[in-house]
């Protein structure tokens, strides 16, 4: 039997947390925690490794606007509980599927970044229906595709180098409490240092229309930019000059613009372009 109920107040109200607005949905026997706010067509928004819902602070307000806008925490971040065994995109991909079929959501928008983009990504590829339109912010496919150094520096992150914002809100609103972190960072490296379980020529078969977003200095060199845009199928591209892997809190002015234009029914029609159809 599936549940919803509002977040408890205790979790707002430790270490300085401000309130959220938040509520509790049994997914899969996790109850996940989600936060939905404004009218309109859903777009769910899927965060990134170690990060909970405040990291989509700074695009929530402009997208819920005109947007019913969705930010699930997935297992073992934020206020949603940790899971026996490893975490994998495959299994994110899967829960983020069952968190919309639970909410009775057929189909929205998802804009992912980070880990966030390869779940988003997963389920473009296994449910095509579920997903409207599709933002990958920042994130490569492949291990051979990963930006130098960025693997190694993943690979040697400890509790006492990770991001100390993302380490107190852990520790002031998990339910496994503090300590438990350093055990999914350890689930998360493994995560980070593995193979996706995605390839560049699997882009070919996502059907929704995608929007690759990336820092000038991030988790996606320019050449492994290219090749996913020649990949997918129908897909629009942006870099964020003078951004690193943190464009979205780094530029969200500049971000929430670019989501804007790219979700929005009318596109802007291309004047000088020479691919056929472009014109019309």
């Amino acid at each position: 039997m599936t549940t919803t109920h509002e977040a408890p107040t205790r979790e707002a109200a430790t270490q300085g947390v401000h309130p959220r607005n938040g509520n509790y949905v049994e997914v899969g026997g996790v109850q996940t925690y989600y936060e939905v706010t404004g009218t309109g067509e859903p777009v769910i928004l899927l965060h990134g490794g170690l990060c909970p819902a405040e990291s989509w602070d700074p695009q929530t307000p402009a997208l819920a606007e005109q947007y019913r806008v969705y930010v699930p925490e997935r297992y073992g971040h934020g206020r949603t509980p940790d899971i026996d065994g490893p975490i994998t995109y495959e299994d994110m991909a899967r829960h983020t599927i069952a968190f919309m079929e639970t909410l009775g959501i057929e189909s929205a928008h998802l804009v992912g970044w980070s880990d966030g983009a390869l779940v988003g990504v997963l389920v473009a590829l296994r449910r095509p229906k579920l997903v409207r339109k599709l933002v990958w912010i920042d994130q490569y496919v492949t291990l051979a595709d990963a930006p130098p150094g960025l693997v190694p520096f993943l690979a040697a992150m400890s509790v006492d180098t990770a991001p100390p914002p993302f380490v107190e809100l852990y520790g002031a609103v998990s339910p496994d409490g503090p300590g438990h972190f350093g055990v999914v960072l350890d689930k998360l490296r493994t995560l980070w240092t593995g193979e996706t379980g995605v390839d560049i020529a699997d882009l070919e078969h996502v059907v929704a229309s995608t929007l690759l977003l990336a820092a000038d200095d991030g988790g996606m060199t320019l050449e492994h930019l290219a090749a996913a845009r020649r990949a997918l199928p129908d897909a629009q591209v942006a870099v964020v000059p003078g951004t690193s892997h943190g464009l979205v809190m780094e530029k969200p002015h500049v971000v929430n613009q670019l989501l804007l234009g790219f979700l929005a029914d009318e596109q802007v029609p291309k004047l000088l372009s020479y691919r056929e159809g472009d014109q019309r």
